[in-house]
């Protein structure tokens, strides 16, 4: 089951945000191809904030430029956006939730992201790699 917040426009919700990223186990990082303003923030700001809060270095993403209808009025262009991804080792979709373009596709990519990830840990565990061990 997921669990979907859209933290958009709630900044000062600030305190819950944190909750929900402590308790989150992947996230969309989603801004819009028209906002410069907005892939700043997603790119930096966000992603800073959920890996300080889990407290690790990498954690299930995605990376989402919304609006991709709107051509005519972008401000971040695909490159970039994939270069940004890439560096991070995230999947990065560009979707249009007017167009339904990408949109299941953004969501299924999370949940293989955090299946790989819980994965990760179940083999890690096993291997003596993490997980508690009783002197």
């Amino acid at each position: 089951m997921l669990d979907i917040l859209d933290t958009a426009g709630q900044e000062e919700y600030s305190a819950m945000r944190d909750q929900y990223m402590r308790t989150g186990q992947g996230f969309i990082l989603t801004y819009a191809v028209t906002s410069r303003q907005s892939f700043d923030e997603a790119s930096s700001v966000f992603r800073e904030q959920i890996l300080r809060v889990k407290d690790a270095d990498k954690v299930p993403m995605v990376l989402c430029g919304n609006k991709c209808d709107l051509e005519n009025q972008r401000q971040v262009t695909k490159a970039e956006a994939e270069t940004v991804s890439k560096g991070w080792g995230v999947p990065f979709f560009e979707t249009s939730a007017l167009a339904r373009i990408n949109v299941e596709d953004a969501f299924y990519a999370l949940v293989r992201e955090i299946k790989k990830e819980n994965t990760t840990k179940k083999t890690n565990v096993k291997k003596g790699k993490g997980g508690c061990k009783l002197l």
